[in-house]
C-alpha cells in the first residue's frame, strides 16, 4: 500500500467511465455543452478551483506550469474550507476529480489531487 488516497482524474467531456468513487467537479465554471445528468456528479466544489485571475494568467500554457502549481498551491493553503470539503469526500472512499481542461497533464485537477493526497498522508502520520 502506498499510503496515497484513491483519487483519480477525469475530463468532463469524456463522460463517466465506470470508475468507482464520488465524482467531484473541481472547476470554477461549468463545462460548456455538458448537461448535469451527463456528468453524474456527487458534488461541485467550485471554490476549490483556481481564482479567476490565476486561471486567466495561466491560460493552460505549459510554459507557465511550474509557476501555476506554486501559485495554485498557495491559493489552496489559504482556502481551507473548500479543501476540507474535498478531503471529507476523500476520507469516505475513492474520489474522481472532474475537470474541463483539454490538457490532461497541465491542469488544476492534477495539482489539487497531489495537494489532497499530501494532506491525507499528513493526517495519517499525525
Amino acid at each position: 500500500m502506498t499510503g496515497k488516497a484513491d483519487i483519480s482524474l477525469a475530463r468532463a467531456y469524456d463522460g463517466p467511465d465506470g470508475r468507482p468513487g464520488a465524482r467531484l467537479l473541481v472547476d470554477r465554471v461549468w463545462p460548456r455543452g455538458r448537461r448535469k445528468e451527463d456528468l453524474r456528479l456527487d458534488d461541485w466544489i467550485r471554490d476549490v478551483a483556481p481564482g479567476t485571475a490565476l486561471r486567466k494568467w495561466f491560460g493552460h500554457d505549459p510554459a507557465k506550469w511550474a509557476e501555476f502549481r506554486d501559485r495554485y498551491r498557495a491559493e489552496l493553503d489559504a482556502n481551507r474550507d473548500a479543501v476540507e470539503r474535498c478531503l471529507a469526500w476523500c476520507r469516505k472512499g475513492p474520489v474522481v476529480l472532474i475537470y474541463g481542461a483539454k490538457d490532461r497533464v497541465h491542469n488544476q485537477a492534477v495539482v489539487l489531487r497531489d495537494h489532497l493526497q499530501e494532506a491525507l498522508v499528513l493526517e495519517k502520520s499525525a
